[in-house]
C-alpha cells in the first residue's frame, strides 16, 4: 500500500504538469470562437446585400430590405396588429434576433407597418 502512494503522487503532478505547460485555446474553445464568428461575418454579408440605394430630389437614402422570419411571438403580434386596425397578408416578422426582448413588424394593407416590442412573450405595441 505504501508503493502506491508515490506512484499516485506522480502520476497527478505528471498530469497536472502537462496541463499547465498547455497555453492557448483548447480544441473545444477554439471550435467554438471560429463557430461564434462564422454567423456575423454571413449575417453581415447578407445584410449588405439586403441593402437597397433609393435617390429622389432631396438626395439618396439606403435602405434596408429585411426578409421575413416568424417568430415565436408572431401570431399575438398578429391579433395585436389587428385590434389597431392593421391587417396584412404576411403576418408578423422578427426584426431583431431571438431572445428575452424581441421586435416585430407587420406590413399593413393600408401601406403602413405594425411595430410591436415583445418582452418575454408579453406583447405590446410600438408608437
Amino acid at each position: 500500500m505504501m508503493r502506491l502512494i508515490p506512484l499516485a503522487f506522480l502520476t497527478m503532478s505528471a498530469l497536472l504538469a502537462g496541463c499547465s505547460s498547455m497555453s492557448g485555446l483548447s480544441g473545444d474553445e477554439a471550435a467554438s470562437a471560429s463557430a461564434s464568428t462564422a454567423p456575423v461575418s454571413r449575417q453581415a454579408a447578407r445584410a449588405a446585400a439586403n441593402v437597397v440605394q433609393i435617390q429622389d430630389d432631396a438626395g439618396s437614402v439606403a435602405v434596408q430590405k429585411v426578409e421575413y422570419r416568424p417568430g415565436v411571438s408572431s401570431a399575438s403580434v398578429e391579433r395585436l396588429a389587428r385590434r389597431f386596425g392593421c391587417e396584412g397578408a404576411n403576418g408578423a416578422g422578427l426584426v431583431t434576433e431571438k431572445g428575452p426582448v424581441e421586435v416585430y413588424r407587420m406590413r399593413c394593407e393600408n401601406g403602413t407597418s405594425f411595430l410591436a416590442q415583445c418582452e418575454l412573450r408579453q406583447c405590446r405595441p410600438m408608437r
